[in-house]
């Protein structure tokens, strides 16, 4: 959990440059929804995952990198037994994200306790359009009450939702009613894979979530920059904005990629890549003798070229890199910040 200490840490390794700061640890491949814009579910092969001590010594591994962020998603990371372990471990070193699609956060309040923020899968207001994409009758209830009552109980919870055509109509309104609760919203924006050699795949293409109308989503960017002038809580900054806009707009890419240079991610094998969409490139274990290794450099200036991603969170790790890129976020945030803060203030008086 956010502790003084811990801030200080992070801090101190926010400013410094060259870094990594963001790693995306895919714990699992299990996953017991069957989203229809994802193919995690369609691959459910019983392939060993990392145990519970393996995943400890990779999180110390990336302590001594000086790594800020952590995020664990799967699959559905609350899937694995030793959950609670691996929370209450990486929450000492790192601000610790889990992602649950909705099914499993009330079962496991306990290991939840441990992260820092709790994002919660929802893609619409409209309960049948939700358990449609998710693929699961009641996924809808099952997200509304996960989130009501983990906000009720002073966690630190986050509506997570997947913009695509099949709801881009509702976002805006979406995003009021969560925000005017003081509940954060972030947002993933629909992708698939490139039929091309990567670590693992995620994305399916499906003609229903596909965007056809692209100035839709530049009117949406400049909707979702006018609410966040008056609502704190909209965890997406001004500049990934823009930039999505001119993407949408004008097919303009204003960002390199920083693939192994500011983010990278670890599959549930404990392996290590530059995003999801490129083959792996070396385990965990070998991390802190390669990091530095001209293997290394070589592949953040291929990545440094590459166009073939359309994923928000690789996105947004490349906009906002190195110390200047964590101060423009903390500048784009003071609202949000504050209300976090009052939320933490609330739970320990609780």
């Amino acid at each position: 959990m956010i502790n003084p200490q811990k801030i200080i840490e992070l801090f101190q390794h926010s400013l410094s440059f060259n870094k990594a700061y963001h790693v995306q640890w895919f714990l699992t491949r299990k996953c017991n929804y069957k989203c229809k814009s994802c193919n995690v579910w369609k691959d459910q092969k019983k392939e060993e995952e990392l145990s519970t001590e393996e995943v400890k010594i990779g999180i110390d591994i990336l302590r001594k990198l000086g790594i800020v962020e952590i995020v664990f998603s799967g699959g559905n990371p609350l899937l694995r037994n030793d959950i609670e372990e691996i929370l209450a471990y990486a929450s000492k070193y790192f601000i610790t994200t889990i992602y649950d699609n909705g099914s499993m956060a009330l079962k496991k309040m306990d290991a939840l306790r441990y992260a820092d923020f709790v994002a919660i899968s929802l893609d619409s207001l409209d309960p049948d359009k939700n358990d449609y994409i998710k693929g699961v009758p009641g996924a809808w209830k099952n997200s509304m009450e996960a989130i009501t009552k983990l906000n009720e109980e002073g966690f630190l919870v986050g509506v997570s939702v997947t913009i695509s055509q099949m709801n881009i109509n509702e976002i805006v309104n979406f995003t009021k009613t969560f925000v005017e609760r003081k509940i954060p919203v972030l947002y993933c924006l629909y992708s698939y894979d490139l039929p091309k050699k990567k670590t693992f795949s995620i994305g399916e293409k499906n003609n229903e979530f596909e965007f056809i109308e692209r100035e839709k989503v530049a009117k949406l960017c400049d909707d979702l920059m006018r609410l966040k002038r008056e609502n704190p809580g909209i965890l997406i900054t001004n500049r990934t904005l823009q930039a999505l806009k001119d993407y949408f707009l004008f097919n303009r890419r204003t960002w390199t990629c920083k693939a192994l240079r500011n983010f990278f991610i670890i599959d549930h094998k404990g392996r290590i890549s530059g995003c999801h969409l490129k083959a792996p490139v070396a385990s965990i274990f070998e991390l802190p003798e390669v990091w530095d290794s001209p293997k290394f450099e070589r592949l953040r200036e291929k990545y440094s070229k590459c166009q073939d991603c359309g994923y928000l969170c690789y996105i947004f790790y490349s906009i906002h890199s190195n110390a200047s890129g964590t101060f423009e976020i903390i500048l784009d945030q003071k609202e949000t910040i504050r209300l976090i803060l009052s939320k933490l203030k609330r739970k320990l008086t609780m």
